[in-house]
């Protein structure tokens, strides 16, 4: 049987605005030698250009080679869904194992190469088999800290993700006809970004409400708490400005 690995990294966890990407790319593990060739490495210590570049030459040459590539694009409401009753760890394991059952058939046990998003490297790969279930129980998972520097395979993940992130948060800047930068609290475009997007009727869908800069603007900016984006069961919906004062 023909030994495939699979390789599997986030883009935006940490942004208010934008979405969280997770890609998953599995292919034969004689391949890998293709992706060192290509000159892959953790997205972030590539320049926008040359990420561009790479992330091209892996599209073309997933096509050619018949590799499976798969992007789970999270928004930001649905961050916040989450985070009502979860936290960022619990929802990228389930991002993951999304991912991971598009790319691969768990009866060929591939090897499984994760950029562990917990603390705990191991119980971020525990709890992502849990998700997956008990037929991939026999495939080995890799769950390690900085493995976008490491294996070139999530390197390639890596470099998807974070393209396919930066084009979404692209595509939102036009539409809403704001600068919005990288997403991340320290960026002074997000800053300016965040503060116009909390001065609306409601904050703007594309924030994560959940995030504290985000709560903070929105108060200060409006004198008045942040609005639930989803309520209890039974709880009255408030839209109306004067509801809030």
């Amino acid at each position: 049987m023909e030994k495939v690995d699979l390789g599997v990294d986030e883009a935006g966890r940490g942004p208010a605005l934008g979405p969280l990407v997770v890609c998953a790319i599995s292919m034969p593990k004689e391949d890998r030698r293709i992706l060192s060739d290509l000159g892959v490495k953790d997205s972030k210590k590539l320049s926008k250009k040359r990420r561009e570049e790479i992330y091209q030459e892996i599209i073309a040459q997933s096509v050619s080679m018949n590799w499976s590539i798969a992007v789970e694009i999270c928004e930001a409401e649905r961050i916040d869904k989450w985070m009502s009753n979860g936290n960022l760890n619990s929802l990228e394991v389930k991002l993951f194992s999304e991912a991971i059952c598009k790319v691969a058939n768990p009866a060929k046990k591939p090897s499984i190469f994760v950029d562990a998003c917990d603390v705990d490297e191991a119980r971020f790969g525990k709890n992502v088999m849990a998700s997956l279930g008990s037929e991939w129980l026999k495939c080995e998972i890799c769950s390690l800290h900085k493995l976008d520097e490491k294996d070139s395979l999530v390197g390639a993940a890596s470099i998807i993700a974070k393209k396919v992130r930066d084009d979404e948060v692209e595509k939102l800047s036009k539409q809403v006809g704001i600068e919005l930068g990288s997403g991340y609290p320290a960026d002074p475009l997000t800053k300016i970004a965040i503060r116009e997007l909390c001065n609306l009727e409601m904050p703007h869908e594309c924030l994560r409400w959940s995030w504290s800069n985000v709560k903070r603007v929105w108060i200060e900016e409006n004198k008045r708490p942040l609005p639930k984006r989803y309520l209890d069961e039974g709880e009255k919906t408030q839209t109306a400005i004067h509801e809030w004062k």
